[in-house]
């Protein structure tokens, strides 16, 4: 019984791992949309790809992955995934649709994927509470927002270098799961922001959607809960 229940977790561990690795295809998909400058298919392969990645992580957890499949690492697999998804398509989706035209184009991408593939391989991008030191390379989420918003060249170009300097300063940006502190309040507005994500791209960004609102506001918290946090003591009964 022992060993059939070791066999069970071993299977299980082997399928998170092949969870993790559909993200790829679901990466391919959203490739093979922007090529064609179907954004709002794109978006919603890159929703997909973030609800994947928003369950792989406590599963792995759960079923202990790195000691019951340890022939694969599932932290490099998701760093590949993670790559694809929340940098690489989004700058090239950024890039292709004109929202940043000319020159601010070029400065954005080079900037984008040459500041997140160091952030990546960066060792201490986790705080000691499961959160991120600096901005993680969520380009996906941003460029999304910046989709269905189109706030303009400058402003855009703005946030752009701001994110990206922020992914190296001694800022803290929330885990919407693995961050304990404000749980209760960040995991709702992380799906609340997926739902207006995906409904804005289901709409294909009408400017009249209310998903827009929706986005602009979960997507304040989820930028700035951290730093909050930073500034908050936070009470001994609730560490």
């Amino acid at each position: 019984m022992r060993h059939q229940n070791r066999m069970d977790l071993r299977y299980k561990a082997l399928s998170v791992h092949l969870l993790t690795a559909s993200g790829a295809v679901l990466s391919m998909f959203a490739m093979l949309a922007a090529v064609e400058e179907k954004w709002s298919l794109m978006f919603l392969w890159l929703v997909f790809a973030l609800i994947v990645d928003g369950i792989d992580g406590p599963l792995a957890r759960r079923y202990e992955v790195d000691k019951n499949w340890p022939n694969y690492d599932g932290v490099l697999l998701d760093l590949i995934i993670d790559f694809l998804t929340y940098v690489f398509i989004p700058a090239y989706a950024l890039f292709k649709s004109g929202l940043l035209p000319g020159w601010t184009g070029w400065i954005a991408i080079i900037v984008i994927v040459y500041g997140s593939v160091i952030y990546f391989a960066d060792t201490r991008m986790k705080t000691k509470d499961k959160s991120f030191s600096g901005f993680p390379a969520c380009w996906n989420m941003v460029v999304l927002v910046l989709f269905a918003v189109a706030p303009g060249t400058v402003l855009i170009l703005a946030i752009v270098i701001a994110l990206t300097v922020a992914m190296f300063c001694n800022l803290k940006f929330i885990h919407p799961t693995r961050t304990k502190r404000w749980r209760n309040i960040s995991l709702p507005v992380s799906l609340l922001w997926v739902v207006f994500a995906g409904w804005a791209a289901l709409v294909d960004f009408h400017p009249a959607s209310w998903a827009h609102w929706g986005l602009i506001l979960t997507s304040l918290y989820l930028t700035f809960a951290g730093i909050a946090q930073q500034i908050i003591p936070e009470r001994l009964g609730q560490r």
